[in-house]
């Protein structure tokens, strides 16, 4: 037996009931081919890396060819998209093959994006398109090496089938790992159902794998609750102080786990504008940059309803209560850091808060404008010429960078130590549209893949100098203007 088929299965998820999922084959897809492999990614599943050369590794993850020990199946799930309850949805061209436990004890998830038709499809044809599996594969790794929670991406396989969109694109599969897929949705199909022992179900199960801690305790449906509203907060936090914007932040698409999961019309903020929309499905704004932290709450609210059968209105109550201080203070000791803050004082939201005014009346770029205040000089104004003439309003930044000072010459430590700091937590690069959107337009138009992985390269350490990459930390060109995603990507 090679490698491959040594991966080590262990299912916990087709352990439950059927009423959780539907089992089912992937359907074939023609003539499967290797895009790009991810070596990180398969570390997490023990997974070598010269596994790749075997003839038949893109039929394993297309599933045209099952490994040993994988019980595919489709999870099932409801939500509330852009507001409006949906009472079925799931898996409509995921099949999760199992899960892999690692060497370490650590499960994950190996999902496959777009093998096939479900049955929870909703006449969709059940395939993914080399484009959006591009995006999500190199925006999974982009947030990976930020540092914020996310399902990861093992790899790309693609074909030559044709797949009708806005216009005709090729298939391809991505295979997606995760400790879990489970979502605020999947509790929410129960209780719209009346389904109280399987809420319970879904509950204990996702307790005693990922809360361990909470197993035993009484009030444990509480904690849980608890815990899932506090890591959301902290992934809300995470994703506005880089500038991320989710795009569909329906509650099928909220991770029980506060990871970044179902990449679909992403964006990176790139000019400061607080409103800033990524999904072009999203006229009104509802999932706008700047609705995110509530819309994080909103989402949370759903879950405690679907909830409520474990748990008293008071007590989950208590528990969104405690959403907003926690947000808040995440989001301010995040944005501290980016100014090289090592305590948060009160005045500083306000030092916070006039920075990101200035930047949004001079549309300057969110990513560089922060990288570049690593450079600020305390001692001479000469010195912040170049950080200056990034704005309109020069007199406006002079006055803030007048209050910036002061603030930073009451903390110790020198300006090389603080910029130290600050480009740890700075990127210098981020996956914008127009990155992507050169290498899908190569692997479409010539199958040259080679700017995928040279992007997941870069990605993967985004807070480094890399010199040799100096012009993929450069602002969008024009043209980038004109890129658009939506719910189809």
């Amino acid at each position: 037996m090679n490698k491959l088929e040594q991966l080590n299965f262990d299912n916990t998820f087709a352990r439950l009931p059927d009423s959780f999922h539907s089992r089912l084959h992937p359907t074939p897809l023609p003539d499967p081919y290797l895009v790009s492999f991810n070596a990180n990614a398969a570390g997490l599943i023990d997974l070598d890396s010269a596994e790749i050369s075997r003839a038949d590794f893109a039929e394993h993850f297309t599933g045209n060819r099952l490994l040993p020990g994988a019980e595919p199946l489709s999870m099932l799930y409801a939500g509330h998209q852009f507001g409006h309850f949906v009472p079925q949805l799931g898996d409509g061209r995921a099949i999760l093959l199992g899960e892999i436990r690692n060497r370490d004890g650590e499960l994950w998830d190996v999902q496959l994006k777009g093998a096939g038709i479900t049955p929870y499809s909703r006449q969709g044809d059940g395939r993914a398109v080399l484009r959006s599996s591009i995006r999500e594969y190199l925006c999974s790794e982009a947030m990976h090496g930020l540092g914020i929670p996310t399902s990861r991406a093992l790899c790309i396989v693609g074909s030559d089938e044709e797949v009708y969109r806005e216009r005709i694109e090729s298939a391809a599969v991505l295979t997606r790992l995760a400790p879990s897929h489970v979502r605020f949705g999947s509790f929410e199909v129960f209780f719209s159902r009346g389904q109280q022992q399987e809420i319970a179900a879904l509950a204990d199960y996702v307790i005693a794998r990922h809360y361990p801690h909470l197993s035993d305790v009484a009030d444990k449906y509480q904690l849980f609750l608890h815990d899932v509203t506090q890591r959301t907060a902290r992934l809300m936090a995470q994703w506005q102080a880089v500038g991320f914007s989710h795009g569909v932040m329906n509650t099928d698409n909220m991770s029980i786990l506060g990871l970044t999961i179902d990449y679909g019309p992403f964006g990176f903020m790139e000019n400061y504008d607080p409103g800033y929309i990524c999904n072009h499905s999203d006229p009104r704004g509802r999932y706008a940059y700047d609705q995110q932290p509530q819309i994080g709450l909103w989402n949370l609210a759903c879950l405690a309803q679907a909830l409520s059968p474990l748990i008293a209105k008071e007590q989950a109550h208590a528990v969104l209560d405690a959403y907003a201080p926690a947000y808040h203070q995440h989001y301010a000791e995040l944005m501290g850091a980016k100014l090289g803050l090592e305590i948060i004082l009160d005045d500083d939201i306000e030092l916070i808060g006039s920075l990101l005014q200035i930047m949004h009346a001079g549309q300057v770029d969110y990513t560089n404008l922060f990288r570049s205040l690593g450079n600020f000089d305390t001692s001479a104004d000469a010195a912040n010429d170049t950080l200056r003439d990034r704005f309109i309003d020069r007199a406006a930044f002079d006055a803030w960078a007048a209050t910036y000072r002061a603030r930073l010459q009451q903390q110790p430590g020198s300006d090389s130590e603080r910029k130290a700091r600050m480009d740890a937590v700075n990127p210098k690069y981020i996956l914008r549209n127009f990155l992507a959107q050169n290498a899908i337009e190569k692997a479409e138009k010539h199958r040259d893949y080679s700017e995928i992985d040279r992007l997941l390269i870069l990605l993967g350490k985004p807070f480094d100098e890399q010199p040799e990459m100096e012009s993929y930390a450069a602002a969008p060109p024009d043209w980038a203007r004109q890129i658009e995603v939506s719910c189809s990507s």
